[in-house]
């Protein structure tokens, strides 16, 4: 092969080391689907060993494609958020992609046609929608695109790729775990309802205790923060008829323990608590919280592929929600006897 000397590798030293042309080799970087796998497994070696590095201005210029996905965040500080944006990135680079993100506050004057005007000035291939809220879907659906996007939301759209975490059945493992435990009474503390996790967490719980002919119980609409919770723990007067919570998120289960200890309330003793996004914290807390673990890594595959496959014309994914599992820890136990 040719001598390398101080210089950076081009794509013919690796057409060289792989024994293929360079038009094969440009093929596998973009991800012809026409290349024979021994074939494409010799020039993706060939990468590696010569830690070829493709020019992407170049790139972009041939093919018309940046690859890069825009991604426009609600609450880019909460933990499921942030946990989800972190895998999209993951996902992205994995498959020679970038992200760029524009993230959007409550009372923030950034509208979505802002964030999507912003990204697309960018030459994005595509846009995906994380965490979003009921009136920001309303503003995106209003907005003239030609690319793909994808919103992150439990229900299939007209509109939008969709890809979630499966929210309706997380909530049931919940209500079912409780059942199961005894617990006849139980209340919900809900996220806010204009966002969509929020208000598919709030519908599959009532679904959920109805089938099994729980008490219907007025919700509790908090913010997703644990100041929220803490404080309405702070409000009781004395131990409540119910005796379970299922809270709408790890943040304010924790908030709500720790609210009930100042007062005098022990859990799972008094009340059992349920979370919902399995925080690092989570198992680390007194009593460790019973929670719902969400799969972010395979949810950021997911978003990436539907992408992908929209972007190659490709039949998309039939894949689009991704399972829960239940983590049982001491926040959970049987019923106090109720007078």
């Amino acid at each position: 092969m040719a001598s390398l000397g101080s210089d950076k590798p081009g794509i013919r030293h690796v057409a060289d080391l792989a024994g293929v042309s360079h038009m094969t080799v440009s093929r596998v970087l973009n991800d012809h689907p026409n290349i024979k796998p021994d074939t494409r497994r010799r020039v993706l070696e060939a990468i590696e060993e010569l830690d070829y590095r493709p020019n992407m201005v170049a790139r972009a210029l041939a093919t018309q494609r940046t690859r890069r996905i825009g991604v426009i965040i609600e609450s880019a500080v909460s933990f499921g958020p942030t946990s989800i944006l972190r895998a999209v990135e993951m996902a992205a680079r994995t498959s020679g992609y970038s992200v760029t993100a524009v993230a959007l506050h409550e009372g923030d004057t950034l509208s979505p046609q802002d964030a999507v005007d912003n990204l697309t000035a960018q030459g994005v291939d595509a846009l995906c929608v994380i965490a979003p809220r009921s009136s920001s879907v309303a503003a995106l659906r209003r907005i003239s695109l030609n690319v793909p996007m994808l919103v992150v939301k439990a229900d299939a759209d007209p509109t939008f790729l969709t890809v979630s975490i499966d929210q309706q059945a997380g909530t049931g493992l919940v209500v079912d775990h409780l059942v199961a435990l005894g617990h006849r009474d139980i209340l919900h503390i809900a996220g806010p309802l204009d966002w969509l996790d929020a208000r598919a967490r709030e519908r599959a719980f009532h679904a959920r205790a109805k089938s099994w002919g729980i008490r219907e119980r007025p919700i509790v609409v908090g913010d997703w923060t644990a100041d929220f919770a803490y404080d309405f723990a702070k409000g009781l007067n004395r131990l409540p008829d119910y005796t379970a919570v299922f809270v709408a998120n790890d943040d304010m289960a924790i908030g709500l323990i720790h609210g009930l200890h100042d007062k005098g309330f022990e859990v799972p003793k008094d009340l059992s608590i349920v979370g919902f996004d399995d925080v690092p914290l989570a198992r680390h807390f007194l009593p460790p919280l019973t929670t719902v673990r969400q799969d972010f890594t395979a949810l950021g595959g997911a978003v990436v592929e539907m992408l992908r496959a929209a972007l190659e014309e490709r039949e998309l994914p039939q894949l689009t929600r991704i399972p829960t599992e239940l983590v049982a820890r001491g926040s959970s136990a049987a019923p106090r006897e109720v007078r």
